[in-house]
């Protein structure tokens, strides 16, 4: 029996187990080695790892969470947990179960990109989601913004920071007379005709073609893609969800608990917005909060 089982080993996971291990719990941490940011080459703007690869961030935080002696870390797919009598069993891949007293779920979200052919491609080299992740990278650059959801037009609003943009609001996302006063304030352009296809050597991107046979000249572009959750176990637990503007995410209070008694979230499944820094801090705060619990239990 563990004390506590972490479900992804991300940002949000490896923070909370190492709150959990520096308290002697006795904590597993089970990561299937499928990070949302895997197709990064870089992380930027986390605090001292500024440029880093995130697998490499995440090779180092393991190794420095295994020198606790009551921390241990599984390869393998979480696929269910259910609650038995005060505590919850844990199924991984080969069907091996694992018991815990409490759990924190760390679980992420999975990308919903556009469906416009060459997205797929330059996923987090030239079609990004994140100016403050990656904005710093492609500066000076003509830049784009491909509308995906209502709030796609307050990003174009803040990319002229690095450089000159464009906004396409793919003939369904047209901004607000306010939204487009500022768009024009801060120099974006605005352009009706939906893209349909990206231009260049990929990963490099070199235009986009519009649906009026148009190129216009762009280095790199971002949207904000859908998200659905990349693992099903916060709703099969019945934690309560609530929808953001790309999609549901687990509701969790302040500390990171969820609806559930005893099953705490962290990261990207819990919030609108998604950062490394923000999904860390999180994972900090349900590791000590699931730590807090069993303390008072």
């Amino acid at each position: 029996m563990h004390d506590v089982i972490v479900i992804g080993g991300s940002f949000a996971g490896q923070s909370a187990a190492m709150q959990l291990a520096r308290a002697r719990q006795n904590v597993l941490l089970i990561d299937a080695g499928m990070p949302r940011n895997r197709y990064a080459n870089a992380s930027h703007g986390f605090l001292g790892q500024d440029g880093n690869a995130p697998h490499a961030i995440m090779r180092g935080a393991t190794s420095q969470l295994l020198k606790y002696p009551t921390a241990q870390v599984l390869a393998a797919e979480a696929q269910r947990a259910a609650r038995q009598d005060d505590s919850f069993v844990v199924t991984v891949t080969d069907g091996a179960e694992h018991r815990a007293k409490r759990l924190v779920l760390a679980t992420g979200v999975t990308d919903i990109l556009p469906d416009i052919p060459g997205m797929s491609e330059r996923w987090g080299e030239t079609v990004l989601h994140c100016p403050y992740c990656h904005g710093y990278e492609v500066r000076d650059h003509p830049l784009g913004v491909i509308a995906n959801h209502p709030m796609s037009a307050h990003q174009a609003v803040l990319i002229p920071d690095w450089g000159p943009a464009t906004y396409f609001t793919q003939g369904v996302h047209e901004p607000e007379p306010e939204q487009a006063a500022l768009l024009s304030k801060r120099g974006v352009r605005i352009e009706r005709s939906p893209v349909i296809a990206l231009v260049g050597d990929a990963p490099n991107l070199h235009a986009v073609e519009l649906a009026d046979g148009r190129m216009i000249e762009v280095s790199a572009v971002f949207t904000a893609p859908r998200t659905r959750p990349t693992s099903m176990i916060a709703a099969e637990l019945g934690c309560a969800m609530e929808d953001g503007p790309t999609g549901p995410f687990v509701k969790v209070d302040p500390w990171g608990a969820t609806s559930e008694l005893g099953v705490y979230a962290a990261g990207d499944a819990t919030s609108p917005m998604h950062n490394a820094t923000i999904a860390s801090a999180s994972g900090v705060l349900a590791g000590v909060a699931a730590h807090q619990s069993l303390a008072s239990a």
